[in-house]
């Protein structure tokens, strides 16, 4: 019987879990010194390089003297919450990362309770205590406060404690001594995580946790083993949450180290490993003997709470600049991302129309831009969040929203939170002229509130959100307070009519920028619809005028990213998404269609 252990590691966005899995990568020397290696190894697909946040779970293998240790590193973004919760149910300890400044967030009280109600053992870890503003003893004292909040165990409580700067692989017991290095993590993750339980002798029994997909070998389920031993080519049980068996083989049988992946022969209770065969795996199936099939207990994976609708692109400039543009592959695309996706789900709606629900914006628009880089073209609409009817009571979903703001422009956010139903729970003061005010609101009011936010606190506010709960609907909230200016016509702007409209609002666009009719081109100062000609021209007399010299000053166009301008959308108007650009418009483009569904829906 081979020496396991099992952990994950959680925290909330940006406290350091990915890198903190490099060092112990790179110090368990798991790494050979000939390998090359990025920063940030375990964040492989590009949107999580580019933006720094891990998106899927992934889990590696590192060997410790004569024990093998698996972890597990999880994303910290409340809208991939869906992901840790699976997770930690594979573990059988936890290493808890904190910022030593930020201390407890909103997604560390979010896995933190989690983790407790699964009754795992924690490790806390300070991280970045390098930082000048850190305060390690009072975020220890902060977590002391988490764990009684949320009903800790005695044994839970007594938590050891390493104080690190993960990005310089320093680690040490004790604030007061000099260097050190990970050493210390891998003794205490031996002597404090448990054993995995489970039997190799017993029938067996193992669980997937998360999916992958391979063009050459199908679906691959990556699961921990419970009980028994698995080997390459045995014929297993496949027993499905809804209480259906299907007969299968295991095809291929994978094993984890560093990096890399590699074909294995047996493994037995207690190691996580990966599997293809069966195409009908999902997430939470049990694989089990097929002479004494048992099944464990299926998983609960959190409902979505947002949706929003993917369409075919429809526009006067559509099918110009996608490869993949038809509804079918479209799709064939959505469905894809199911298989492997088990928090969003999928439905048709209409001709050419998919209603995607997922867990938050963040989640959507990390799909949206896969595909527009794999050369799709496509509309999608505003997002909304699911109502549900609860014991006959309309209701919605809540969100605990933490903001960290200069103590100066405190009171401005506050006023414009209270506009969209938040209600306020706790006011602290952070230290270097910073205030941390934590709030309840309906998941809807935060729908296009950070670019507000953001211009409200100049840049430097930073805004936390995870799922509460469904209450009930709270009636209407206030949306966007300015109109679009519209295009009226199709063809190209030039800077003569820019000019002349940039002092009614802010631009989206530059010059040379094809336009249509019913185009959005930028935000109306004032709260109504403004419709202009961006593609005037001067035009050309032979008589000098007085503003003939006048010089073309154009401020430059407002940056719209795919999140910015799905947040600022509203439900009359649509994004159209190509490789190439993001077009916001309006869902009628003609004027008169616009004037005469207005007077319908009143």
């Amino acid at each position: 019987m081979q020496k396991i252990r099992n952990i994950a590691v959680i925290a909330h966005v940006d406290h350091g879990k990915t890198t903190l899995v490099d060092g112990l990568l790179e110090q368990s020397g798991t790494f050979g010194s000939h390998e090359q290696h990025d920063e940030r190894a375990m964040d492989s697909n590009d949107i999580e390089k580019e933006r720094g946040i891990t998106i899927l779970s992934k889990n590696t293998a590192i060997r410790y003297k004569d024990y093998k240790i698996n972890i597990i590193d999880t994303p910290g973004h409340a809208d991939f919450g869906g992901e840790v919760e699976r997770v930690l149910k594979m573990v059988d300890g936890v290493l808890v990362l904190v910022d030593a400044y930020e201390g407890v967030m909103p997604q560390t009280k979010f896995v933190v309770k989690k983790m407790l109600a699964l009754g795992k053992k924690p490790i806390v870890v300070i991280n970045k205590i390098d930082k000048p503003s850190a305060e390690p003893d009072r975020v220890v004292d902060e977590m002391f406060d988490l764990f009684a909040d949320m009903g800790a165990t005695d044994e839970q409580q007594d938590f050891p404690v390493i104080y690190a700067a993960a990005r310089d692989g320093i680690a040490k017991l004790d604030m007061d001594e000099e260097g050190g290095d990970f050493q210390c993590i891998f003794e205490t993750i031996i002597n404090e995580v448990p054993e995995p339980e489970g039997d190799a002798g017993n029938p067996l029994q193992a669980q997937v946790f998360t999916l992958d997909y391979d063009n050459y070998v199908g679906k691959i389920g990556i699961s921990r083993i419970f009980n028994g031993t698995v080997r390459k080519g045995d014929n297993v049980m496949l027993a499905k949450s809804d209480g259906e068996m299907v007969k299968g083989k295991i095809s291929k049988l994978i094993g984890f180290h560093g990096l890399n992946r590699m074909e294995i022969d047996e493994a037995e209770a207690g190691d996580i490993v990966a599997f293809a065969g069966m195409e009908t795996v999902d997430v939470g199936d049990t694989i089990a003997d097929p002479e004494n099939p048992v099944a464990l207990d299926p998983m609960h994976i959190e409902e979505p709470t947002l949706t929003v609708v993917f369409a075919v692109n429809d526009s006067p400039l559509a099918g110009q600049e996608g490869k993949h543009v038809t509804s079918n592959k479209l799709k064939d695309r959505l469905e894809f991302e199911m298989r492997t996706n088990v928090a969003m789900r999928l439905e048709t709606v209409g001709e050419g129309k998919f209603k995607v629900s997922g867990r938050g914006e963040l989640q959507i628009t990390v799909l949206a831009e896969n595909m527009r880089r794999e050369g799709y073209e496509f509309s999608i609409s505003r997002p909304e969040v699911i109502v549900k009817e609860i014991n006959g009571v309309k209701c919605e979903p809540f969100e605990h929203l933490v903001i960290d703001v200069p103590e100066d422009l405190s009171g401005t956010v506050i006023e414009r939170l209270g506009k969209r139903k938040a209600e306020m729970k706790s006011m602290l003061p952070m230290g270097q002229g910073f205030q941390r005010i934590e709030f309840e609101i309906p998941a809807r009011a935060l729908i296009g509130f950070r670019g507000q936010f953001l211009t409200d606190t100049k840049g430097e506010g930073v805004m936390n959100h995870s799922f509460l709960e469904f209450r009930p609907f709270s009636g209407s909230v206030e949306s966007r307070s300015y109109g679009a200016l519209i295009s009226m016509t199709d063809g190209e702007t030039l800077a003569f009519s820019l000019f002349g409209i940039q002092d009614r609002g802010v631009l989206f666009i530059g010059v040379q920028t094809k336009v249509y009719e019913g185009m959005i081109i930028g935000e109306h100062s004032r709260s109504n619809d403004l419709v202009v000609n961006p593609i005037k021209g001067k035009a050309q007399s032979n008589v000098r005028s007085s503003g003939a010299d006048e010089a073309i000053k154009l401020v430059p166009p407002r940056d719209m990213s795919l999140e910015r301008a799905l947040e600022w959308i509203e439900d009359d108007e649509l994004l159209e998404v190509t490789p190439l650009n993001i077009r916001i418009r309006k869902k009628y483009l003609t004027e008169t269609e616009r004037k005469r569904h207005s007077r319908k829906t009143k």
